[in-house]
Formats: C-alpha cells, structure tokens, sequence
C-alpha cells in the first residue's frame, strides 16, 4: 500500500508479515492443495489474535481497529495476503464479521460475533449465484413471508469458504425486496457441495437451499437499509480484493525482476534486453497505478462517500485486467520454468485469476460504472 501509515499501522503490517513468512511459505501451500479446509484452525486462531478478524468491528461489540480506520487496517492485510497468496478465509468473515456489527441484533451479535473474533468459527457470504444468475447485483434466491419467518429456495455459489462456515449470511429476495438472513450453516435443508476451485488454498462451494425455514429472529437488517447494507458490503469485498491482487502482481514483480538480473542468455543477463525492460516499465506503471486506485477505492468506502461505488468498480475493473497481464508476463519472462508446479510463480497467478473473476468481473463492473456515470450525468442535466 502507499497510503501514509501510523507508527502503529507499520508494526501491524510488519507482524503480519512476519507471521505468514513463517506459517504460509510456497511449501505450506503446496502441502495444503489437497486439504478439504484449506488452512488450519490454529493457523486461523492465531490470524484472529493478531488481530484479522476484529477490524470492521466496533469496540462496542468486541472488535477494533489500529488506526481508526478499520477498512485501511484491513488492507494492509489483504496486501500481505496477496504477497504470500496465503490461505485463510479473510474476505467472507469480515464481510459476515462487518454486517453483523453494523446491523445485527443484540442477540445475534452475543451469538455469532464472538466466535467469528477470536477464529472460531467462520463466517461465509452467500451472494453470488451459479449460471444464469450470475450477473453482478443479480439475485434470484427466494425468501417467502410465513407466520414464523421466511422460507429459502434457491441456490449460491462460488462461495468462499461455503463448507468450512459455520455461519451462512444469505441475499434473498422477498416480495420483490433484498433481505439478508444470518443462518446456521447446519439448518435443515442446507446442502453445501463442493466446488473445483484454480486457487490452492481457498475453498468454494455451491450452496443449496430447499425450503429451509428461517426464524424471523435471524433476519439482519430492515427493509428500508438492506440495499445499501448489501451495496456497502460488496464494496467492502472488492476493496479486500484489490489489495490483495496489488500484492501478488507486486510480489509476482519482484521475483521476476530478480530472474531477469540474474538470468543469463548469450552472455548478457536478461535485464539488459531493450524488450523485457519496456515490458517491465510497463509492468512496473500497471503495478503503481494498482496501488494508487485501491488506496483511492479504499479511502471512498471507509468514509461512505458517494462515489465509493464508482471508485471501487473502476478499480475492479482496472485490476482485473492489468493484473492478469502482469502475472501472465511474469509467467512468460520465466520461460518454461515459469509454468511448471515447482515454481512459485502459478501461486500469485492462481490468485489475481480467481480473485478478478469474483464479486462481478470487469465486464460487470464496466457496465456498472458506466451506469453510475450515467445516471449521474442525467440529474446534473
């Protein structure tokens, strides 16, 4: 990141970082490929104390950030979990983690949030949903009104982290309106299947909902906010997202940078090629405009300004393009080590690929800047 940081925000990042050089080297994650979780719950618990869980989370309710800014705190995290594409499921359990701080009852914050805090248990978003539903902002998940509450059918997927949550926070529509519901993961009617996923250590699945009855007491949120909640929230994972894409093209950079110096080819280190060196100045620009527009993005929807969405999509966008380039550059500049499993580099590669195509991909998010253009073009006529 290139935000200016507090004395104490340097320490948090420094200890983050120190903490995945030790527990996520390219070993742990090779060692993790074929692990049903993905990571370990000690791992996880000691994420939590340092710490990871807790940013977007008000003191009242347990949480807290270094700066006073939680999101900016949170970034700092997301940047060293691109670095070292490490596992963990960061991004669903602080979106589930930040919606139930902001709108949660007293009963469901004394009831979830503090195992979310402390690494627990996990929290997953179910937003997304499979073909052909899977435009951005699209929901076709049903919430039907009854005596006791609602009723679910319908399906969600790829969700992060969807067989290891212990707690489901479901987008649904009732009536014709959003609404979010915060739900065991073992109610009855759940069926949670597993996904294909690129990554080596994130774990998705494919949720389904058959008639799954909901008390009323679960439902997160009311009416007249659960748009905006939903809105604010997909901001938030975007923002999660970028950072950590910034940090594995970074990463991805620097160990290219390093082969190509140390890479000999006819007596001359590959560094010294006029054709590696514009691709690598344009990497290097594609890499510092990443850092400058997730910083902006990240700015924007801490402080819910009013171009947060534009901000955060035009990132998205932006990322999803150019992050892919820088990684698949990389790739080629290695020459044919660079796509065998041995080497690291399909390890950051794996991760901007997934991430870019997760929470609206830049087609989505094209089309959805342009409409937010738009309409703001049209009330300033």
């Amino acid at each position: 990141m290139e935000l200016d940081l507090t004395a104490d925000q340097e320490v948090f990042a420094q200890t983050t970082t120190k903490f995945l050089d030790d527990e996520a080297s390219p070993t742990d994650l090779r060692a993790l490929r074929h692990d049903p979780t993905g990571f370990s719950s000690a791992y996880w618990r000691q994420g939590a104390e340092l710490g990871w869980t807790s940013l977007l989370v008000s003191e009242e309710d347990g949480g807290g950030s270094i700066s006073g800014g939680g999101l900016t705190d949170l970034a700092l995290v997301s940047h060293q979990f691109g670095r070292f594409a490490a596992p963990g499921p960061l991004l669903p359990t602080n979106v589930v983690a930040a919606a139930l701080s902001h709108r949660g009852s007293p009963e469901q914050k004394a009831d979830v949030l503090p195992g979310l805090l402390s690494g627990e248990t996990v929290g997953a978003w179910c937003w997304a949903e499979p073909p052909p539903n899977d435009r951005l902002g699209k929901v076709a998940m049903t919430a039907s009104v009854t005596d006791e509450g609602y009723v679910l059918n319908g399906r969600k997927g790829p969700v992060e982290a969807g067989a290891q949550a212990d707690h489901l926070l479901v987008v649904a529509q009732s009536d014709g309106r959003p609404v979010q519901l915060l739900l065991p993961a073992g109610t009855p009617g759940v069926t949670v299947v597993a996904a294909q996923g690129l990554d080596l250590t994130r774990r998705y699945a494919e949720i389904h909902f058959e008639d799954v009855r909901v008390p009323r007491a679960l439902l997160l949120g009311d009416a007249s906010s659960v748009a905006d909640d939903i809105e604010w929230q997909l901001q938030l994972a975007n923002v999660i997202q970028m950072h950590e894409m910034v940090g594995a093209m970074e990463k991805a950079f620097e160990i290219t940078m390093e082969w190509m110096f140390n890479r000999y080819s006819f007596g001359r280190p590959l560094a010294s090629y006029q054709e590696l060196k514009h691709r690598s100045a344009d990497m290097k620009a594609w890499i510092e405009v990443g850092h400058g527009i997730a910083d902006a993005a990240t700015l924007h929807v801490q402080g819910r300004g009013d171009r947060a969405g534009e901000y955060t999509s035009a990132g998205k966008a932006y990322l999803g393009v150019y992050g892919v380039d820088v990684l698949q550059d990389c790739v080629q500049i290695h020459g044919g080590i660079g796509v065998t499993f041995d080497h690291d580099m399909h390890l950051y590669l794996r991760r901007v690929v997934v991430d870019s195509l997760l929470f609206g991909t830049v087609s989505d998010h094209r089309q959805r800047l342009t409409t937010l253009l738009e309409t703001k073009e049209d009330a300033n006529a």
